[in-house]
């Protein structure tokens, strides 16, 4: 079944006003950090039988914060993940329902997660809570959590505002 051009999905970062560059930089440095302090890790563990303690701690949170930049990412150019072999078969106009569903069910996603991100941060401030494996204060790492989110929220919207604003198909 060959594929028109109006029943292709568009990806592409064309509509972006702040680069995706941004996040890529950013993973990429996430990536970059958990990669030099696994290594560094390994190499202590080997020459002293001693791990350096804090590697777990920032591991997990460079990840945490590496999926959601990429998220973003993969929002802005819509490229996030689906289905398309249904997606592909349909016509038109239900695509475009699949996407208005995709986004709203998106937004309703990550804005929950912000609401009970920014909720879980301030308790920790609040109650002065610190992480168990090198007592820093915990609200440091989670409030990655809804700042990144609505980094998310922003790139969805603007992947709404640029599929939405085209002229419906006649």
């Amino acid at each position: 079944m060959a594929e028109t051009q109006e029943n292709k999905i568009e990806t592409g970062t064309q509509h972006t006003i702040v680069p995706v560059r941004i996040e890529e930089a950013l993973g990429a440095a996430a990536m970059a950090l958990i990669c030099l302090i696994s290594f560094a890790n390994v190499i202590a563990r080997y020459a002293t039988n001693v791990s350096f303690a804090f590697t777990e701690e920032y591991s997990v949170f460079l990840l945490v914060f590496m999926t959601f930049v990429g998220a973003s990412a993969a929002f802005a150019g819509n490229e996030h993940i689906r289905i398309t072999f249904f997606l592909s078969r349909m016509s038109p106009g239900w695509q475009r329902v699949c996407e208005a569903i995709t986004l709203l069910a998106t937004t309703l996603m990550f804005s929950l997660i912000v609401y009970f991100g920014a909720r879980v941060t301030h308790s920790e401030w609040k109650w002065e809570e610190t992480t168990p494996g090198l007592g820093n204060p915990s609200w440091i790492y989670t409030i990655w959590m809804p700042i990144l989110s609505m980094a998310i929220l922003m790139r969805v919207l603007g992947r709404a505002w640029a599929t939405f604003r085209k002229e419906r198909p006649a």
